[in-house]
């Protein structure tokens, strides 16, 4: 969905949308949209080619567990206020530092605003850095791969450090001849 943003109505448009989860196809590579999904918005003019987005959505992400690589959901309500400028396709600006404004401060083309890649860019920003199904997740034996929240497999972990493998020899009484 675009919003045209040559045809704003007064200065202010109020935008109500519900998206379906094929809306967002292809889905992304970390989560997949689950359920459909909310969002309300104001756009309104802030320059002469500047615009001015605040809003929120609501939607159901699925991700795969970082521990045990089950699937799950993760229910978002994310809010967003972000300003839009035009697109520069080339730019001779010379490398600056990025500052706090920019941070906030997104792009339109040929003067319309994608919705869903609003909303994607959004989803993005609100994944945990490792996704868990649960905080307690226990995770996958190292040796035989079961799901440790499912069954206790009995296997003991054997991982030695070998760098320590010289320092064992110490422990070892020696025999006397």
């Amino acid at each position: 969905m675009f919003v045209d943003l040559n045809k704003l109505r007064g200065h202010r448009e109020h935008v109500q949308r519900r998206f379906e989860p094929s809306a967002f196809d292809p889905p992304d590579d970390d989560y997949r949209v689950a359920a459909p999904v909310e969002v309300v918005m104001d756009v309104e003019k802030a320059g002469a080619d500047t615009f001015r987005v605040t809003g929120r959505a609501t939607a159901a992400l699925a991700l795969q567990c970082g521990r045990c690589l089950d699937d799950f959901e993760l229910p978002l309500d994310v809010p967003f206020e972000l300003r839009y400028v035009p697109a520069i396709i080339t730019s001779t600006e010379p490398e600056r530092e990025i500052a706090e404004d920019d941070l906030t401060t997104a792009f339109y083309r040929e003067g319309s605003l994608d919705v869903i890649d609003l909303l994607r860019e959004q989803f993005q920003l609100a994944l945990p850095m490792k996704p868990l199904c649960t905080d307690t997740c226990r995770g996958l034996c190292p040796e035989c791969g079961a799901n440790l929240n499912r069954t206790e497999c009995g296997c003991a972990p054997r991982w030695q450090d070998p760098r320590l493998e010289v320092l064992k020899g110490l422990l070892r009484p020696e025999k006397e001849n």
